[in-house]
């Protein structure tokens, strides 16, 4: 079972043993206690071990491997030995120190006994090596290195360039882990897919942080988003991988949502974000690794900005109509033969968020007026699907010259931004950021300009209430907050992953938390 470990960071040893209970507490299987992050050179490491009821490893890096321990080694290696004696049950030693000095192969071989007899020694021995500027390209090289070296853990660590490093690592942790325990991640935003997906390669352990701001390295999660987020103890050999693409993409609420679904459906699944970098190259390179590496189960994706055209084009002639039509791609399926199919749910939530909220079917959209306020991406996939559906679509933008292109290709109609109060829709659907936080005082449509004959349909989900919305409702329209549409995009999605009805209510209670968590109050 790959052990869920817990870096402490805390700069005296009162508070390391009390972190420590903390993360024992919070779910953590073993604790890795930084020596080096203690402000005495000189601590007394038996009172510390002696206190901490749970697995330890005792590490105490040097600033030259990313660590703070700027003292001399043997007073480093001390410290090590220190921690051997006083039970520590792992120590680690940095690769190239147990490599090129004597003195450490042979006090902190002694105390782990790595050269003894017996089969299990009660310290044992972590090498690690670190790359803090990049991921080399021949990390076989480097595995094949510390495999040679008798030690009970070898641990990799390097800094990914891109999403791609990632994958070599997986594939380099795999490939090792089947010949000795193995610890292998990425750091950075991009490796977080190395962190989380460690047990179902079956790695040693995988980091976590206490708390947001005590993280021993970048990209470090918190146990409580392992444990909570991702589901960490449902993950097996067996659990399929989904995602968000994106750049940005931490900002994402997408892993929160489909995570709680599949637990509340009863899927074993992971959904994890997916910092691709802009441009087809970055997106074919990265979605053609996860195919290549059928034993990762990566079985669906979700694409956003700036990843939808890349996704349309990857997917080829396996992409639905509408979406081809619309430009754009926001879910990639994946079979188990590596065969991809592109979609775009996108469209099917604005339909369904209507057709819900005024009580009729698609069909009754026939003829129906409708007013969409923009011209990007959003206004694109609201303009294909109801004009698909037969309604009289006019476009307002402040940029006229897009309204009347995007017009011309749906045999819609197109006005100037300043006419939008003389609307005589049925519907009104703002697809512009004009309200998003922080500028909530903003609004697209004035408040004379809604009439209780109308639904207004706000695509903007940050504040949940837009100043539209609340214009609206208080005219008396039948709304349609942002919420609704981000969760039925979700939901369709969920529905093409895993073939199951998604459980829209849970999912919709996870954004709202989010929000009202994340957002200030208007």
């Amino acid at each position: 079972m790959t052990l869920l470990c817990a870096a402490i960071t805390a700069p005296n040893i009162e508070a390391m043993i009390a972190d420590a209970a903390r993360a024992f507490a919070a779910g953590a299987d073993i604790v890795e206690l930084r020596l080096d992050y203690l402000d005495d050179p000189h601590p007394d490491i038996e009172a510390l071990l002696s206190r901490i009821d749970g697995r330890t490893i005792a590490t105490c890096r040097p600033t030259d491997e990313g660590g703070r321990y700027g003292a001399d080694t043997s007073a480093r290696v001390g410290l090590l030995e220190a921690a051997g004696l006083a039970n520590a049950d792992y120590l680690d030693c940095e690769f190239t120190s147990w490599s090129q000095v004597v003195e450490i192969r042979e006090r902190i071989g002694k105390v782990t006994e790595i050269d003894g007899d017996s089969p299990h020694p009660r310290r044992k021995l972590i090498l690690s090596h670190h790359e803090f500027s990049e991921t080399p390209e021949h990390l076989d090289t480097i595995f094949a290195s510390m495999l040679n070296v008798p030690a009970h853990v070898i641990k990799i660590a390097t800094h990914a360039e891109s999403i791609v490093d990632s994958l070599r690592m997986l594939s380099a942790l795999r490939e090792a882990a089947g010949q000795r325990p193995t610890i292998a991640l990425c750091m950075g935003e991009a490796g977080i897919m190395t962190r989380v997906l460690a047990r179902k390669l079956g790695a040693f352990l995988t980091f976590a942080s206490l708390e947001h701001g005590h993280e021993s390295a970048p990209g470090q999660p918190t146990l409580d988003e392992l444990l909570r987020l991702y589901r960490w103890d449902t993950i097996d050999e067996e659990t399929a991988v989904y995602g968000v693409i994106g750049s940005p993409v931490g900002h994402s609420m997408s892993p929160a949502i489909h995570n709680a679904a599949f637990g509340a459906v009863g899927v074993n699944a992971v959904y994890l974000p997916f910092l691709v970098e802009p441009g087809s190259e970055a997106f074919d390179a990265f979605v053609r690794g996860c195919i290549e590496r059928p034993w990762l189960s990566v079985r669906g994706l979700s694409v956003t900005i700036p990843h939808k055209l890349p996704a349309l084009r990857f997917a080829g002639d396996n992409v639905e109509p509408l979406a081809a039509r619309i430009g754009a791609v926001n879910t990639l399926v994946i079979d188990e033969s590596g065969a991809v199919r592109g979609l775009n749910t996108d469209y099917a939530a604005i339909l369904d968020s209507l057709t819900d909220a005024m009580g009729c079917d698609r069909g009754d959209l026939r003829d129906a007026p409708v007013a969409i306020l923009g011209a990007g991406g959003a206004a694109r996939a609201a303009v294909a699907g109801l004009t698909d559906c037969g309604a009289r679509v006019t476009i307002f933008n402040r940029t006229a010259g897009k309204a009347r292109a995007l017009a011309e290709e749906f045999d819609a109609d197109a006005r100037d931004w300043t006419e939008r109060s003389h609307h005589d829709a049925k519907v009104v659907i703002n697809t512009t950021s004009v309200g998003m936080h922080p500028k909530t005082d903003d609004t697209p449509m004035p408040r004379d300009a809604l009439n209780a004959q109308t639904t207004i349909f706000d695509t903007v989900y940050n504040p949940i209430e837009t100043r539209l919305l609340a214009d609206a409702r208080r005219a008396g329209c039948t709304t349609i907050d942002g919420v609704t549409m981000f969760v039925r995009q979700a939901a369709a999605q969920f529905t093409l992953f895993t073939g199951r009805d998604a459980p829209v209510d849970l999912m919709r209670n996870v954004v709202i938390k989010r929000l009202t968590v994340c957002s200030p109050p208007r």
